[in-house]
């Protein structure tokens, strides 16, 4: 049997009522003023080995276990209705016996300190945006004084030529709507990132990933103060509002374990 460690926290009272990722009970193991959150599991089933083989040959596997790992990664950050700063761990981190943890804990306490009194009182939320091209080229072309000047050249055309015209113009308004929309999803990342402490974007997701009917444009995470939550929600609605109409639409969920700022 080894230790499955699911995060690192300052220490407190709350209980869990999830189950480990092999079903068994969650403990706390406490080093001075730091516990960390475990739980007992087969390395038989959970060596480094056998989840290499696993994510080779049983994703399904993998997805399962990932999703009870995060489940009581989510039930640590909370008691009440209080977040707690957690620091979490990757999936599959193992330590053979209690000594072993105990040694990481010990030789890692000041950075572990460090890094939980950095996220206190902040949370981790994600913002992910999504975008109607059709509804935003059309848009473009309202704007664009290039695509205007081709249409009034259209308008004076015969009708063979201004078929041709119209093929220019749908390639213009594809490469204005490129640089536009880089211009808007960076101006979107840096009004958000200005009520938050941190900002990082992440990968961009396609739709068998989302299951979204729309293309994802912006996939990004911010390291909110929880004084600034409420102003950070309130930017998310008035920037939705604004680009509502060029096609844009906003989600955003949260708090998550901090994986993107530790």
């Amino acid at each position: 049997m080894g230790l499955y460690l699911y995060c690192i926290r300052k220490k407190t009272n709350s209980k869990f009522s999830v189950k480990g990722i092999d079903g068994g009970k969650i403990l706390v193991l406490p080093y001075q003023d730091l516990e960390a959150v475990v739980s007992w599991v087969s390395l038989e089933k959970f060596g480094s080995v056998e989840i290499q083989k696993k994510a080779q040959e049983d994703l399904k596997w993998i997805k399962e276990k990932a999703q009870l790992h995060e489940k009581v990664v989510e039930q640590a950050m909370k008691k009440g209705d209080k977040i707690l700063s957690v620091i979490p761990m990757k999936f599959g981190t193992i330590f053979k016996t209690k000594e072993k943890l105990k040694e990481t804990l010990e030789k890692y306490y000041s950075k572990f300190q460090r890094t939980l009194e950095n996220l206190a009182e902040k949370q981790e939320w994600a913002i992910k945006v999504y975008l109607n091209r059709k509804i935003f080229e059309k848009e473009i072309k309202k704007i664009s004084p290039t695509v205007q000047e081709k249409e009034k050249e259209i308008a004076s055309m015969p009708e063979g030529m201004a078929y041709f015209m119209q093929k220019q113009i749908d390639d213009v308004v594809s490469k204005e709507a490129g640089g536009v929309l880089e211009n808007y999803i960076e101006n979107i990342f840096e009004n958000l990132k200005k009520h938050a402490a941190a900002g990082t974007k992440g990968k961009i997701l396609e739709k068998e990933v989302t299951n979204k009917p729309l293309p994802m444009v912006l996939n990004a995470i911010f390291l909110v103060p929880e004084d600034k939550l409420e102003n950070f929600k309130n930017e998310i609605d008035k920037l939705n509002q604004k680009y509502k109409s060029m096609g844009f639409n906003f989600e955003y969920s949260g708090p998550w374990p901090p994986y993107n700022f530790i």
